[in-house]
């Protein structure tokens, strides 16, 4: 299958749907850089070596508390933030833009990381009027509509 999401493509694929993310990197299960957005390039590996710290760090600091492992790390910095997910395969991490919303970013990357382990692939939604007019996810004759063709209720009746 042509769009099948392989480990080479993860970290560009989140750069491609979030504006937000300056470099991502892919880790496999040892460590080891699976992939890198096209702007992180010159330094996937210093990156990819500070996403595997980051965790290593996450789990020495829980190491005691009377749970799993965390699966998501989230660090902002006054220039930006970094975003981190992981599952027992791969690790997926993010420099992004002060701007990131944090809830969006961590599921986006626990929706690839789940692509990348078979689960369903993430759709880019499309403006209205793109593509299959009135044609949604539910099936024919749903119709979709922009915000500002609903109308507007009425408050306080």
């Amino acid at each position: 299958m042509a769009d099948t999401l392989t480990p080479e493509r993860a970290a560009e694929r989140l750069c491609e749907l979030s504006a937000d993310v300056r470099a991502a990197v892919l880790l496999d299960a040892a460590g080891s850089l699976a992939g890198a957005s096209e702007d992180a390039q010159d330094d996937a590996r210093a990156l990819g070596d500070l996403a595997r710290q980051l965790f290593e760090e996450v789990d020495r600091a829980t190491r005691d508390w009377d749970t799993e492992p965390p699966e998501q790390v989230e660090v902002q910095v006054p220039g930006g933030a970094v975003f981190a997910s992981r599952t027992p395969r791969w690790t997926l991490a993010a420099v992004t833009k002060r701007s990131a919303l944090s809830s969006l970013m961590l599921y986006d990357l626990k929706a690839l990381l789940g692509e990348l382990e078979g689960g369903p692939p993430i759709r880019r939604s499309r403006p209205v009027g793109e593509g299959d007019a009135g044609a949604t996810a539910e099936g024919a004759g749903a119709k979709e509509f922009a915000a500002e063709e609903l109308p507007m209720p009425e408050l306080g009746e």
